[in-house]
């Protein structure tokens, strides 16, 4: 009954007598590919974003289309470590969300599947999408701080403003950012870090910032869930992760964009080389591409940038005065052929590689 409900309502779709989410005309899905994606029956998603976005995104499509969505969310280096180790036979179809820095290191390696998405022609710039296929961008967030006002007063500390700010000897133990091990996110920093001040200052500069770091976080997000609460004075990660715990009740949380400028992630999506259901796999990526799932992503607590063409924009994001353009030119290839080798020079500057303040759980 649900199959048969699914093909009904794909049907719909395809004759553009429907709109979903908002949007003003419904997406077309191939109604081939649908029919094969059925067929399939189940897919597997593993997720980077928040756990909100990966049940409404899932959910949707589960219900758009008849399909069984497996999912779990995992940061971005534990799915770049689990679909290394299987080598070629994931326990996963497709993966979404998170940046693309550990996307790029996994196409590298031959374990994501191309493919020729039709619905990446409403994508804004071909800056949200890898030039062979293996990736395609579904939001922008932009890189920042996000600091407890209330603790900053009663230490009677100055907000920090920009990056070599955070070097000041009065915040430390007070700044959190996440671990470049399992966090797509801390590998933009690195990457970001590079490419403003160069390789050696920049390596020279986080040897300095770890002296201040008081925990580095196992996800990407996780330096915003505790700032709010008091536990993590200043966190570095992306803006939209503190819009969150700002509209979640925290008002004592500050977002600052870095003087000097900063960087962004490309939220992406991509196939798993040797996927077990690949036309439900290639389906997925249509739908990540469609309004009918990224307009879901304000629904679920995630107010990043969207990148689509079609898409509705969160309001929340430019009410707190962001301004996606604002940001530095971020050389994607240098990061697609580098952030391996950053990573390394990283924890090999900092010299703290067993350190417990890094958390792999």
């Amino acid at each position: 009954m649900k199959k048969s409900l699914a093909i009904l309502l794909a049907s719909l779709l395809l004759l553009g007598t429907i709109s979903l989410a908002g949007a003003e005309t419904a997406t077309v899905f191939d109604p081939a590919l649908v029919e094969a994606a059925q067929a399939d029956g189940e897919l597997t998603v593993y997720a980077s974003c928040e756990e909100a976005y990966m049940n409404a995104a899932a959910d949707g499509f589960q219900a758009l289309f008849g399909i069984t969505v497996n999912r779990q969310r995992l940061s971005t280096g534990e799915v770049a470590a689990k679909i290394e180790e299987e080598n070629g036979n994931p326990s996963a179809d497709v993966w979404f969300g998170g940046t693309t820095d550990p996307y790029n290191e996994t196409a590298a390696k031959g374990l994501l599947e191309a493919y020729d998405a039709k619905n990446a022609v409403h994508l804004m710039s071909d800056l949200y999408r890898d030039k062979d296929g293996y990736w395609y961008g579904i939001y922008k967030g932009i890189l920042g701080f996000m600091v407890n006002t209330e603790e900053i007063d009663r230490l009677g500390l100055d907000i920090p403003l920009d990056w070599d700010d955070l070097l000041k000897p009065e915040y430390k133990g007070l700044i959190w950012l996440s671990n470049p091990n399992t966090a797509g996110t801390a590998k933009l920093v690195i990457n970001t870090m590079v490419q403003m001040k160069g390789h050696d200052a920049a390596m020279a500069y986080f040897k300095l910032l770890d002296e201040n770091i008081g925990q580095y976080t196992k996800s990407g997000s996780g330096p915003s869930k505790m700032v709010g609460p008091g536990e993590c004075v200043v966190g570095i990660g992306f803006l939209h992760d503190g819009i969150t715990q700002i509209l979640a009740g925290y008002d004592n949380i500050q977002l600052v964009l870095p003087a000097s400028g900063t960087s962004y992630e490309v939220g992406a999506t991509a196939i798993f080389k040797g996927a077990k259901h690949s036309n439900a796999a290639r389906l997925w990526i249509e739908y990540a591409l469609s309004p009918e799932c990224v307009n879901l992503a304000k629904t679920a607590e995630s107010y990043q940038f969207l990148v689509i063409d079609n898409a509705i924009q969160p309001e929340e994001a430019t009410q707190f005065g962001l301004d996606p353009n604002n940001t530095i030119e971020y050389d994607f290839e240098d990061a697609k052929a580098n952030t391996s080798k950053y990573v390394e020079d990283f924890f090999a500057a900092i010299g703290a590689a067993a350190d417990d303040r890094f958390k792999t759980e």
